[in-house]
């Protein structure tokens, strides 16, 4: 078994996003995305593997593949089916998520 405290020893870049691997193996990965206010992770997808989000603290806004902005919060989680498009944008806080994949490219 292995632990992770999620919100502790958060680490924000100044000039973009940052996505720390907290596990990778080879049946999927688990990334804890770091966003000062106003970043945003411009719109991506992952062609193999449905992409969950949770929101762990700050405000977001988040959008799918109907380009829809919607804001979120801690405690909830957004579900991307493979291959949807999707962007994330923090807000006046700092934001904090987890995203978790089912491939892992890099193991």
């Amino acid at each position: 078994m292995k632990t992770f405290q999620l919100l502790e020893n958060i680490e924000f870049h100044d000039k973009h996003p940052f996505a720390q691997p907290l596990d990778v193996n080879k049946h999927g990965r688990v990334l804890r995305f770091a966003l000062k206010p106003g970043q945003v992770v411009r719109e991506h997808n992952a062609p193999h593997s449905p992409v969950y989000l949770v929101l762990l603290k700050g405000k977001g806004r988040f959008s799918g593949a109907d380009g829809v902005d919607h804001e979120f919060s801690p405690n909830t989680l957004l579900t991307f089916e493979p291959g949807e498009q999707h962007t994330v944008r923090a807000l006046d806080e700092e934001l904090v998520f987890l995203a978790i994949l089912h491939e892992s490219p890099q193991a």
